[in-house]
């Protein structure tokens, strides 16, 4: 595999000081409802308010000095966005984010707000990685992939990392891991993190409803491209396929992957906001979505591990499902 249990440490020796290291925390009156112990990781509560953060910041301190006077290009939906945005920042070189025309204003803002250039273009006529390309080499830059880059991958598996040692802290053996998968980089990452630390942990991602590109793939052992002809309410989770680094990771450590509804995300959104007192974006609702819908099934006697990894959602659209109206 593209990356190792040691890369990953390496990564938590560069990230210390610099990203935060999220709780783990529990909710009685979740865990009454599922009847199972939940310890939710809140990457919510992570700089720029999502795990993305760790892999930019990782892969972004291993440039040479030379590389990082071109700076870096990325493309992203928001949340790499504002990861890279705030590495490159804290790292004292620039950044130009290519952003879809339509992504959520808030996530626009705050990458711009950390100091990013931002280059907009239409997601349904043109190729983002195309204009990134031609960015990079047109100023020397250095293109710092969402989630296929190994560098990446170990930065967001600290997530893992994390949640094996405060489980332990709190006395709780692990049964399952729930993450959400886009690209696969959070849960290539932090699934080999968990499985290497703690082997017998059942390893469940979970994928918006007609964006099951990585189940598909699971099913037939091969990287499946798809094609939605509709959009999610889960905008960081529309990778079309798992990475050609992320896929064979995943096949070695998932056990495996649930799918879930626009409305049950929205649910999931509201009891988060309304029991656990915490704002997730959809993307990072999708675990708790596949929990409250009956989706995961159980594997043993032992504590399940939840991961919302973002709660950047865009004002409107958040008030729109508070009101019940998506």
């Amino acid at each position: 595999m593209s990356v190792s249990f040691s890369d990953i440490e390496a990564a938590a020796g560069r990230l210390a000081g610099h990203a935060a290291r999220t709780p783990l925390i529990e909710s009685p009156a979740l865990n009454d409802r599922l009847g199972r112990r939940v310890l939710i990781k809140p990457e919510t509560l992570q700089r720029v308010g999502a795990f993305k953060f760790r892999g930019a910041y990782n892969r972004l301190s291993q440039l040479s000095a030379e590389e990082a006077k071109g700076g870096v290009v990325a493309f992203s939906s928001g949340n790499h966005a504002q990861g890279v945005a705030l590495a490159a920042r804290l790292l004292g070189m620039p950044a130009l984010i290519v952003m879809p025309a339509d992504a959520p204003a808030v996530k626009v803002e705050a990458t711009r707000g950390y100091g990013a250039e931002i280059k907009l273009y239409d997601r349904l006529t043109e190729d983002r990685e195309v204009i990134a390309a031609q960015i990079a080499a047109e100023r020397g830059a250095v293109i710092v992939p969402a989630f296929d880059d190994p560098h990446v991958i170990a930065g967001q598996g600290t997530v893992g990392l994390e949640i094996v040692a405060q489980a332990r802290e709190l006395g709780a053996t692990l049964s399952t891991l729930i993450a959400p998968v886009g690209g696969g980089g959070l849960m290539a990452g932090t699934s080999l993190a968990v499985k290497t630390l703690s082997p017998q942990t059942a390893v469940v991602g979970v994928e918006p409803e007609g964006f099951d590109d990585t189940l598909r793939s699971l099913q037939k052992g091969e990287r499946i491209v798809t094609k939605p002809a509709t959009r999610s309410l889960c905008d960081a989770l529309e990778s079309p396929a798992p990475g050609l680094l992320t896929f064979p990771i995943l096949q070695k450590t998932m056990a495996d992957i649930a799918v879930v509804t626009d409305a049950e995300v929205a649910e999931a959104m509201r009891y988060a906001f309304s029991t656990l007192k915490l704002v997730v974006e959809p993307g990072g609702s999708v675990g708790l979505a596949a929990l409250l819908a009956g989706k995961v099934k159980d594997y043993g006697e032992g504590t399940t591990a939840l991961v919302f990894s973002g709660g950047n959602v865009d004002s409107e659209l958040f008030a729109k499902v508070l009101r019940k109206e998506l």
